[in-house]
């Protein structure tokens, strides 16, 4: 069920892509910190429900204050003339690469546990 959303997320977000208008150049690094932002709440959510104790309320909340905070941190950073934006990619990305390590190693887990149970019932 999961893989099948997953599945027509990507297809509809093709489909939609291909007519999507460009986003100009001015309001492209806050597009793409926001991006960020909402990938690392994704990311948490799965590694979150990998270790059963998602909720709702904490991954919706930190979905939209992540992506305004970011926001907000790449408009300040224009007007003092600093990329302050850099530092919450760097966050961001660091805590991506640490939930994705979390659910490379669940599944690798499961993967392995199953091949050594087939291997014992042999």
């Amino acid at each position: 069920m999961v893989y099948a959303g997953i599945l027509l997320g990507c297809i509809l977000g093709a489909i939609l892509g291909i007519n999507a208008p460009v986003i100009s150049y001015t309001y492209s690094s806050y597009l793409a910190i926001a991006i960020i932002a909402a990938l690392d709440s994704v990311f948490g959510g799965i590694s979150s429900v990998l270790k059963k104790n998602f909720d709702l309320k904490i991954f919706a909340s930190g979905f939209f204050c992540n992506a305004i905070l970011s926001i907000l941190l790449t408009y300040l950073g224009e007007k003092l003339n600093v990329d302050i934006y850099l530092a919450a990619i760097v966050v961001f990305v660091g805590r991506m690469f640490t939930n994705l390590t979390i659910i490379r190693r669940y599944y690798v887990d499961k993967w392995s546990n199953k091949i050594q149970n087939r291997q014992k019932q042999s």
